[in-house]
Parts: structure tokens; C-alpha cells; sequence
């Protein structure tokens, strides 16, 4: 009988960076159920335990790890780990947040410093040294999170959405550079709010529209990544926008 590391190494790594209790979570158990092997990140591996027992228990190989995104000598560890001891990575879904509101004038030097840190910085570390890997192969997926702060700034998000102009750059540039040696970089906009339990506690009358299909279900999120995933090269999507029928853009 193969052993899980031989397995892996057959099936190829999805790795999820911000496996969070949604999106994140959900995009690994899609990948999972579609044979990949499920690597996921939190800064704090014990809140991915109940996400682990949950793709085991539906027969899907998982590995979770503890790591900050923001920290180079963490991805690097991290990266050159998976590839030698799980499988080589087939998808790289960075999924970190940092939506933090606040006025402009009362904005601070480090907090602005942090998001950008959260939502490019770790982006381009992380999809440095995949990108590194892939290429060698001559294969894979990278597909980075994004936001409608990436398409446009409004009042009280400038922190958040210098991150994601940021990071939308970063993911149009990695495109137009790996695209020609066959590795398909997508960024996936995601305008609207979603099924969470922040949404549900923090803005109800928002969450309220549930019933109506009004917020983004996580579940739908993921099955559109996977679909990026499995694309053929002559019909590549770089940038995917995904929002409610009833959201106003």
C-alpha cells in the first residue's frame, strides 16, 4: 500500500496560504476532493485543525502549516518543505486578507504598512518561490485574491486599496512573464460580501440578504478556482470578477 507521501507526490500539491474558516477552507477541501493534495497556512496551525479533520474524514489528503506570509525565511522554509518531503505544488491560491477600514486622517504609518505587507508583500514572496519551482516543470497555477479595492479606491479603504492595486499589478506582471513558459497566473476580484461569520456578526442587515443569494457563498467561490485550475491553455482567464447578482458595481 503507498504510504501518504508517495500519494502526494502522484497527486500534486494545491497549497492554500490564509486557510481561513471560508474562502480559504473551502478552496482547500474543493482541491482536496478533486485528488490534489491540500497544503494549507495559518499563523497559527491549531485554528486548521478542524479543517484538517474535516478533508480527512472525506478521504482527502492534507497537510497543515504554520507560517507568516510576510516573512521570507518562513516561505522559503515553507516552500522548499513541501516540495522535498509532500509533492511538488500544481496550484498556489494566496488568499490573505487585510480589510481594515479607517479615515485617512487618522491612518496610521504601521498599520498601513501591515496591510500592504498582508495582501502584496506576502504575495510576492510567496509567489516568487513557487514560481521558482514551476518553472523547472514547466507547468502549474497561480491564482492571488483580490478585491474591488483593487479596481477602485473608496473613501476610508486607502490602505487596503493601495495593497490590491498592488497586488493586481503583481499578478499582471507574473502573468505577461510566465505565461509563455506555461504557468497560468490568475487574479480573481471578489466584489461583494461573503458568508462568513464576521459578516454575519459585524454587518446583519448585510447578511440579511443571504436567503436572497445576496452575499458570495464560499463554496461557489472555490468551485470558480478550481474551474481557473483546470483551464486549457488556449482558453487561459487572467482575471476573473465574481459578485451577487444584486451588487451594484
Amino acid at each position: 500500500m503507498e504510504d501518504k507521501n508517495q500519494q502526494a507526490v502522484q497527486r500534486g500539491v494545491a497549497l492554500v496560504i490564509g486557510a481561513g474558516d471560508a474562502t480559504g477552507g473551502e478552496i482547500a477541501k474543493r482541491f482536496a476532493r478533486g485528488g490534489y493534495t491540500a497544503c494549507m497556512t495559518r499563523r497559527n496551525a491549531d485554528k486548521l485543525k478542524p479543517l484538517i479533520a474535516e478533508i480527512e474524514q472525506q478521504g482527502g489528503t492534507v497537510y497543515g502549516f504554520a507560517s507568516d506570509a510576510r516573512k521570507e525565511e518562513q516561505v522559503i522554509a515553507l516552500i522548499e518543505h513541501i516540495e522535498a518531503e509532500v509533492g511538488p505544488i500544481e496550484v498556489l491560491v494566496f488568499n490573505i486578507g487585510a480589510n481594515v477600514p479607517c479615515s485617512i486622517l487618522e491612518e496610521t504609518a504601521r498599520k498601513y504598512f501591515k496591510i500592504w505587507e498582508m495582501a502584496c508583500f506576502g504575495a510576492f514572496l510567496t509567489g516568487r518561490e513557487v514560481a521558482k519551482r514551476m518553472v523547472t516543470r514547466e507547468r502549474g497555477t497561480i491564482i492571488f485574491t483580490g478585491a474591488t479595492a483593487g479596481i477602485r479606491g473608496a473613501a476610508g479603504f486607502a490602505a487596503f486599496a493601495g495593497a490590491k492595486h498592488a497586488l493586481r499589478a503583481l499578478a499582471q506582471s507574473m502573468a505577461r512573464e510566465l505565461g509563455p513558459r506555461n504557468i497560468h497566473v490568475a487574479h480573481v476580484v471578489v466584489d461583494g460580501a461573503i458568508d462568513t461569520d464576521f459578516i454575519k456578526d459585524t454587518f446583519p442587515e448585510m447578511y440579511a440578504k443571504k436567503d436572497q443569494d445576496g452575499i458570495l457563498n464560499p463554496v461557489h467561490i472555490a468551485e470558480n478556482y478550481w474551474h481557473l485550475a483546470q483551464q486549457p491553455r488556449d482558453a487561459w482567464t487572467h482575471e476573473l470578477d465574481l459578485r451577487p447578482w444584486i451588487e451594484r458595481w
